[in-house]
């Protein structure tokens, strides 16, 4: 979900969709919590796989 709100779909959108009935608990847990997780992940991701140009 964060990738939604980060390609500029309105987070009471992004609450909708979840399921949420407002936008509170979902900019807690999409926007605080899970997008330094994915960050991360991306990260590591580009270290295990690195691209042809870059290795």
């Amino acid at each position: 979900m964060s990738l939604l709100s980060d390609s500029g779909m309105p987070i009471e959108n992004v609450a909708l969709l979840v399921g949420h009935s407002g936008t509170r608990v979902t900019e807690k847990v999409y926007r605080q919590q899970i997008r330094p997780v994915i960050q991360d992940g991306a990260t590591a991701m580009d270290q295990i796989f690195p691209r042809p140009d870059e290795s």
